[in-house]
């Protein structure tokens, strides 16, 4: 996500570019998301720019403006890939990893509208464009005096900016918002209601400078910490602005230049000293760390679980309707989660009692429900059934269980109708014995069944 210091490259581009001149055609492509979420549509953009002058290009934190010659003024935020291009210009913070081959088409790509300073009516002929591809960029339409721009909704829901707004951000304002809260300092960091313009890589930067473990909590921070912290937070933000986000030119010892790339196990990411880069999550963002320069001096979130206290619940921020990027985010999560729980399950699989693994795999998986019955259990349970359904026949109907439908049937013993037919229980030998011979439906079996006993009879008379 474009932070304090590629905003402050665009303004710069603005100024350069576009500041002074007449907006002689404005085109728009309504997106749902970009104009609709925030009370704005295209026709209405292009409504309130077509034919106006741009003053001024202003910027706070991650959002800025055009300063245009009346009201409404257009306020612009990038969101996670949103950019400015100006045709002929490149203004991207970065190189591309391979050059282009061919003329770059105009409008670009995924643009969401087209301004044009001169009189001709062609699109291809426009100057400016805003893109962006992943849609979480927003398009207002703040229609105030362009001096109170900063005191209305979004703006003012923000905090101030540590460039812009140096005389506000002073250490003693920073050292009372620190310790009026309790969360990690990252989180407090990222926050644009506390401070605007931060985002990750800035936090993990300053955070390093400031030789602050980004999980530990802000009221906990000392006098000393809290006053580098303030060096910090400008030193790192002065500076990505005054270079406009060309890492380029950032300076050799920054963290920024060597943490990309997540550390996998065959390639672990050091700084040139050979201190190594941990990554763990802060705030819901993935944080850069080096343990060896930043280490735990008072207590951090993860710490109040291990120690054995009690561990409080966070409480959740009210907020609207979930983003794309936030859902994409829990779901990722959730994954994580739910694989790490099965992985952990499986490993109890087939454990012996002195912690040896056991070659059976009939042994029960330790997530199991213990209070499951046994397959044994099962059996006699549908037996009883199966039973209970002969005996609950009136008298002259009675059936051995395997003439029973597949509808009468319990549900598991449906699928072993074909089963060859067993012998007759002694409840049922008993129902059969008391009726009358006259309507028993099965004489030949009945007989059998009746040898059966008679010879259990003589045998048992010949054991005593």
């Amino acid at each position: 996500m474009p932070e304090i210091g590629e905003i402050a490259r665009i303004v710069h581009y603005l100024h350069q570019h576009l500041v002074g001149k007449t907006l002689a055609l404005v085109k728009a492509q309504h997106d749902e998301n970009v104009f609709g979420k925030v009370g704005t549509s295209a026709a209405e953009f292009e409504k309130a720019l077509t034919g106006k002058k741009v003053l001024d290009a202003r910027q706070q934190g991650k959002y800025f403006w055009l300063v245009m010659s009346s009201p409404p003024h257009p306020l612009f935020h990038f969101g996670m890939a949103g950019w400015w291009k100006i045709r002929d210009h490149e203004t991207a913070y970065y190189k591309p990893t391979k050059p282009p081959t061919e003329p770059t088409a105009w409008p670009p790509k995924y643009w969401k509208f087209a301004l044009g300073t001169s009189s001709s009516s062609d699109l291809s002929l426009t100057e400016h464009g805003f893109v962006d591809f992943r849609r979480f960029g927003r398009i207002r339409l703040i229609d105030c005096p362009a001096s109170e721009m900063r005191h209305v909704s979004p703006l003012a829901e923000n905090g101030p900016d540590p460039v812009v707004d140096r005389d506000v951000l002073t250490e003693e304002w920073l050292v009372r918002k620190l310790q009026s809260k309790h969360v990690p300092v990252k989180a407090l960091l990222l926050d644009q209601g506390n401070i605007s313009g931060i985002g990750n890589w800035v936090g993990d930067e300053l955070l390093y400078d400031a030789k602050i473990h980004p999980e530990q909590y802000s009221d906990t921070l000392t006098a000393a910490q809290m006053s580098q912290l303030h060096r910090s937070i400008r030193y790192v933000c002065s500076t990505a602005v005054e270079l406009r986000a060309e890492s380029e030119r950032f300076p050799e010892t920054w963290l920024f230049k060597y943490r990309w790339g997540k550390g996998k196990k065959d390639d672990p990411k050091m700084l040139p000293n050979g201190e190594r880069i941990k990554f763990l999550t802060v705030g819901g963002r993935t944080s850069a760390i080096v343990p060896s320069v930043q280490r735990k001096t008072g207590e951090v979130a993860k710490d109040v679980a291990d120690d054995g206290e009690e561990e409080k619940k966070p409480t959740r921020k009210k907020r609207g309707k979930k983003t794309e990027e936030n859902e994409e985010k829990e779901e990722e999560e959730e994954e994580e989660e739910e694989e790490e729980e099965e992985e952990a399950d499986s490993a109890e699989v087939g454990k012996k009692p002195n912690g040896k693994r056991k070659k059976n795999s009939q042994e029960k998986p330790k997530g199991e429900d213990e209070s499951k019955p046994s397959r044994s259990t099962k059996k006699r349970a549908v037996k009883t059934e199966e039973e209970d359904l002969v005996a609950a026949k009136p008298s002259g109907q009675q059936q051995p269980a395997s003439d029973l439908s597949t509808d009468q049937l319990p549900e598991r013993k449906k699928a072993k109708t074909t089963s060859p037919e067993k012998k007759p229980s002694k409840r049922q030998n008993a129902a059969a014995k008391q009726e009358p011979a006259s309507v028993k439906s099965k004489p030949k079996e009945e007989s059998n069944v009746g040898r059966r006993r008679s010879a259990r009879v003589s045998g048992g008379a010949t054991a005593k």
